[in-house]
């Protein structure tokens, strides 16, 4: 799916990287809506993949900070730092598995005022304007296509996603990112791994973020 933000959405994005709209008027968190999203992501998660721990972790935390701002834009919903502007509720955990290095973060954020499909409007085009992340430490890795909208577009309203790989701090690594719109929440979901990530794992771990929406 082709994805054309406008004026709006561009606006959005510069809102969002310059990193406004976390306290602003519109924006305001919802007690209710709070413990429902905490609720829903502390239960065991049987519809996540064979070898994946049932029992959410912390949030995931994404292991470079010196990165671009547009990747860190991308990434940082899936840890519990989704965009401000408009948001009433938002939850994160972790769930690891099985793989080398295998990680799953999942992250809710529901908005207001259908804010959700502008901020997936923005992410999508900071998911297009990230490259590469490269730091001293020995971290080079480059932005490569993720063909997985299809695969959960029954399941979500909108999808976008990127695969990061190449070093991690000197060490074969890989990272799948997908940014999910169901209603009025966006559902951000990391799968790393060291050496690589597979696609099938990444879209069950999708799927099931997404079951929490509606959980």
């Amino acid at each position: 799916m082709k994805r054309r933000p406008g004026i709006g959405a561009c606006a959005l994005l510069t809102c969002l990287l310059a990193g406004c709209g976390g306290g602003g008027a519109e924006s305001f968190l919802d007690a209710q809506a709070m413990a429902q999203l905490r609720e829903v992501v502390s239960k065991e998660q049987p519809r996540l993949p064979d070898g994946f721990t049932i029992r959410p972790e912390q949030a995931w935390r994404m292991p470079f900070g010196q990165a671009d701002r547009n990747c860190r834009a991308v990434l940082e919903p899936a840890g519990g730092q989704a965009p401000g502007q408009a948001l009433t509720a938002q939850a994160a955990v972790s769930y690891l598995g099985d793989g080398l290095g295998e990680q799953a973060g999942v992250g809710l954020a529901r908005y207001a005022n259908q804010e959700a499909e502008e901020h997936l409007d923005a992410l999508s085009q900071a998911m297009r304007n990230c490259r590469e992340v490269h730091t001293s430490s020995g971290t080079d890795m480059l932005l490569h296509e993720l063909p997985i909208e299809q695969a959960v577009q029954q399941a979500a309203d909108d999808a976008v996603g990127a695969r990061f790989s190449g070093r991690l701090n000197g060490y074969p690594y890989a990272l799948d990112v997908v940014l999910a719109r169901v209603g009025d929440t966006l559902v951000s979901v990391v799968h790393t791994g060291m050496n690589d990530v597979d696609t099938e794992r990444t879209r069950k771990v999708v799927e099931a973020a997404i079951s929490m929406v509606n959980a």
